[in-house]
């Protein structure tokens, strides 16, 4: 069992400029992407003058020399290189090279034509090598003349050609290894990718299992533990709490193999397994040979251990998702006897993907606490609502998806003393936790004044202005108070089942909408709208009334409703109107036409707190439905257009 560390990424750009032999690096289309300093000095050119440019656009053919037939050379051997995705060797060449003046100067090549494969196997670049042999070929001329320049000739002939062959060689290694290294940097990259796209952090680090085979490994396993804290000690090793939540094989033959494999082995491993020891230390463990012979000793008898033979693994690699000091999974890669043990590169990429997987998770896990807290100390601040005979109020809070914060949203419904029905929503600027505070002080102003004064929902609103001045609450909000009420002349007048008359006053908040019994939707718009809360305390209120007839709803919002990035408040109050006619005609009971609006109206993740509150006017001979405190449901439901009388 070896514990290997990451070696050291070489330089390979460095490596490419400071070879010998002159090296020019192509697209598939042979335009020039870099050339290496020997390439310039042989070629008496620049990188400026030749990068983005055609090959044969920088060398073109000598027009003195009609008999040429380099550059249609060069060009067959550069295309079947990358066709065939194999390396070229070429014949000499003669290649002549212009020079800055305009001449052409005699040269000779021994060419070679390489590609350069991503890791599915497509042609990414082509490596063009050609080394000066001008000197060679003259001395070969030459030598014709006399036996001894032959004799010299050609062992200088052998030595040039074993060092070609062993340039060449060492060039293939470097670009077999700049290819892996690139394959390991962006399958790092992509594994990132997956894990930072999604706030299902359990989902994306499930996908790893697909994303390291077959680049890493034949097979692969990717396990949670449903109680990090308890399993993750420096005692423990216990498999009992791991889950293993995705599975793959290279050979899709086999993936119900290692499907199989995968849901019956945690019952049968034995304390000594490989798994356990990652777990109880924390650190990766590896068997490079024999690892079916490791898994049947660790293995109870039965099927499991028929899957082990099976599946016939020679080598094994568990390594432990951590993250801050504790475990919170493993990821199991195996390999047949195919295949060679992994590198020490190949292991220092897999213990990186393990560590990034690690983090997300207990990025998740922190993001999930923070959140459920926030969640309970908002909805704790939010009573339930008062019910009133003939009243029906339903209340709704929706949280943010992607925070985890408390925000300012909030609702309320008391009485006053004389037995009118107070509905009050609104929401503090901000969103965190002094939002919260300030929005708990607000709303707790505005409850005591409107009980202790008894007064309407303009001075209620003047007098949470001024007491906010006085006790330097400081903080802007928006708000509606809104009154049921019904006094004895409009009872004789109107008549027991008549209606009731509705005022409110509004400072700066979206509008309240009235939805009655024939399906008709009316905003309860003022005649101009009123500052913000806490902008200046001495602010005259307006209040404004409507009756509305038994039967009716009225719906009160908070922004998240209506409003979000891609939306207007405008386009969305005509949205929430268009939605509510559509569910009028349904014959709704009121907490499912609550939550058919939250359905209809939000996305599946929220950009902001929503908070609602709706009443419902009930016949004076119809039971009260029973009474429901504050919750999210979604519900589901389908689509049709009034009498409010404003006063």
């Amino acid at each position: 069992m070896d514990h290997v560390a990451p070696a050291l990424e070489p330089d390979f750009r460095r490596i490419f400029d400071e070879t010998p032999a002159p090296l020019l690096l192509l697209t598939p289309d042979f335009v020039i992407v870099h050339a290496n300093r020997a390439r310039l000095e042989a070629t008496a050119t620049t990188l400026e003058g030749t990068v983005g440019r055609g090959l044969f656009e920088v060398f073109p053919m000598n027009p003195d020399d009609p008999a040429a037939d380099g550059l249609v050379n060069l060009r067959d051997s550069l295309t079947t290189a990358r066709d065939t995705r194999r390396p070229v060797t070429m014949p000499i060449q003669k290649y002549d090279i212009p020079l800055p003046d305009g001449t052409y100067v005699e040269r000779f090549w021994s060419p070679r034509n390489v590609p350069v494969l991503d890791e599915r196997g497509e042609v990414v670049w082509l490596l063009h090598r050609s080394d000066d042999i001008t000197e060679y070929v003259h001395a070969r001329e030459r030598a014709r003349t006399t036996t001894e320049q032959n004799e010299r000739l050609r062992q200088r002939t052998a030595q040039v050609e074993a060092d070609l062959f062993d340039r060449t060689r060492e060039l293939e290694r470097l670009v077999a290894d700049l290819g892996r290294a690139t394959a390991r940097a962006e399958l790092l990259a992509r594994a990132t990718g997956e894990l930072t796209a999604s706030l299902d952090a359990e989902h994306a680090v499930g996908r790893l299992a697909q994303l390291v085979v077959p680049q890493l490994a034949d097979w692969c396993i990717v396990s949670l533990l449903d109680d990090p804290a308890r399993e993750g000690g420096p005692h423990s090793g216990g498999t009992r709490a791991l889950r293993d939540i995705s599975s793959w094989h290279a050979d899709p033959v086999q993936r119900a193999l290692v499907a199989e494999y995968a849901q019956t082995r945690l019952a049968a491993l034995a304390p000594g397994s490989l798994l356990a020891r990652a777990l109880s230390g924390g650190v990766v463990q590896r068997v490079t040979v024999g690892a079916t012979e490791h898994l049947t000793s660790v293995l109870g008898p039965g099927r499991v251990r028929e899957l082990a033979v099976e599946l016939a693994p020679e080598s094994l690699l568990v390594l432990p998702l951590r993250a801050r000091g504790r475990t919170l999974g493993v990821l199991l890669l195996a390999s047949g006897a195919s295949r060679a043990p992994m590198s020490a590169d190949e292991v220092a990429t897999a213990t990186d993907m393990a560590g990034r997987a690690g983090l997300a998770l207990d990025n998740a896990r922190l993001y999930r606490q923070q959140r459920d807290l926030s969640e309970a100390l908002q909805r704790s601040m939010l009573t339930a609502p008062v019910q009133s005979d003939h009243l029906q109020v339903v209340v709704r809070y929706t949280p943010a998806a992607e925070s985890t914060q408390v925000g300012g949203d909030w609702y309320d419904a008391f009485l006053q003393p004389d037995g009118a029905v107070v509905l009050t929503i609104g929401d503090v600027l901000g969103h965190d936790a002094r939002a919260a505070a300030t929005m708990g002080q607000v709303r707790s102003l505005l409850r005591g004044i409107a009980v202790a004064t008894g007064a309407g929902p303009a001075s209620v609103l003047a007098g949470v202005d001024r007491a906010m001045s006085t006790l330097q609450v400081a903080t802007t909000a928006t708000a509606v108070v809104a009154r049921f009420e019904q006094t004895d002349e409009e009872g004789e007048r109107q008549g027991p089942r008549t209606g009731r008359t509705l005022r409110w006053s509004n400072a700066g908040h979206p509008p309240p909408v009235v939805l009655d019994p024939s399906g008709g939707v009316t905003p309860l718009v003022a005649a101009e709208s009123e500052l913000l809360l806490g902008v200046l305390p001495e602010t005259e209120r307006s209040e404004a009334e409507a009756v509305v007839v038994e039967g009716s709803t009225v719906l009160m919002f908070t922004d998240g409703l209506v409003e979000r990035r891609d939306q207007s408040l405008e386009l969305g109050l005509a949205r929430l109107q268009q939605t509510l006619v559509a569910l009028a005609g349904r014959g709704l009971e009121l907490e499912a036409l609550c939550d058919a609006v939250l359905e209809r109206m939000l996305s599946e993740r929220p950009e902001d707190d929503v908070a609602l509150v709706a009443v419902r006017l009930h016949p004076q001979d119809r039971p009260r439905p029973p009474e429901a405190g504050p919750r999210r449901t979604r519900g589901t439901v389908d689509d049709a257009p009034r009498p409010v009388e404003h006063r």
